[in-house]
């Protein structure tokens, strides 16, 4: 969240060539898949809890960063923004005293959706076998399960438990998620 934060509230308020660097360095991490990315990264990192954290901390940053941007870019264009410029603030002054404060409430309801993803992404690369196999998380539950056979044998007590677990707290921040971005952006409501 904090690199998305930072990288689009810098693309959009930068005009010129900074603005389209950090704008075309984002579309090429887009464009790269999440999971072979995070695979070669977890692979590099070794299979710990804090090579996971870092891992999804590197691929789960570019939504976040476009979303930032396109409010920035909302935000750039209202009077008081123009009065500041005119003033003399520069783009840090405009960045934290002007757009940070309109972009926040988003960060936050994006925060609560972005979770839901890294639970997701967490489970994916444990149950890869790319996480910390010493670690107690529902990946490594269900790589365990299938491991010892739990899907051929009918041991459904092994696989659903974890999988339930998974589903349930996805689904919880993608709600809450949705509520909050409903609270702070009211225009929403208006569409549905």
């Amino acid at each position: 969240m904090v690199i998305g934060t930072i990288v689009g509230m810098a693309s959009g308020i930068s005009d010129g060539w900074a603005g389209t660097v950090l704008f075309r360095f984002t579309e090429w991490f887009i464009v790269i898949p999440f999971l072979p990315l995070a695979l070669v990264l977890a692979t590099l990192l070794g299979g710990s809890l804090l090579s996971i954290i870092v891992v999804i901390g590197i691929t789960g940053w570019p939504a976040t960063a476009l979303v930032i941007r396109a409010q920035t870019f909302s935000v750039r264009e209202r009077p008081f923004m123009e009065r500041a410029r005119v003033l003399g603030a520069g783009p840090w002054h405009l960045m934290s005293k002007h757009v940070f404060p309109n972009v926040l409430p988003l960060v936050f309801a994006n925060t609560t959706l972005t979770v839901a993803g890294s639970v997701l992404a967490e489970t994916t690369l444990s149950f890869l076998g790319f996480g910390d196999p010493t670690a107690v998380s529902w990946g490594t539950m269900l790589n365990a399960a299938f491991g010892t056979g739990a899907v051929s044998l009918g041991a459904w007590w092994a696989l659903l438990p974890p999988g339930i677990c998974v589903i349930v707290v996805v689904l919880a921040f993608t709600m809450a998620g949705q509520a909050l971005e409903d609270i702070v952006n009211p225009r929403l409501k208006e569409g549905r």
